[in-house]
């Protein structure tokens, strides 16, 4: 009978430390999460914001349904886009997703 709660206070105490290293793996599954998923999504959406912000006369950008154009006009909330000769469509900066002077770099 001593070897039965001997054995009981034994899973008892494995079970308590148990508990602690699952906390501690979650810590560290969340520190490793945020590391790679969390924190490059905010830089790219602080830089976007920044771009988005940053917009002049001129610029050539591609809109998020794939239109390229050249800015004509900036206003707060949304750009006039020439986007062939005497044509121009306006649109709302959020829809604005790069500089398409860099994507012909790229390519």
């Amino acid at each position: 009978m001593n070897t039965l709660v001997i054995l009981q206070e034994q899973t008892a105490t494995a079970a308590k430390g148990g508990n602690w290293s699952f906390l501690i793996m979650m810590v560290a599954i969340f520190v490793v999460m945020y590391f790679l998923m969390i924190r490059p999504q905010k830089k790219r959406q602080k830089e976007l914001k920044e771009y988005r912000e940053s917009l002049k006369k001129g610029e050539r950008v591609i809109t998020a349904g794939g239109i390229y154009g050249t800015v004509a006009e900036v206003k707060d909330n949304y750009v006039l886009l020439e986007v062939d000769a005497n044509v121009k469509i306006r649109v709302d900066k959020s829809t604005l997703v790069k500089d398409s002077s860099d994507l012909q770099q790229s390519s």
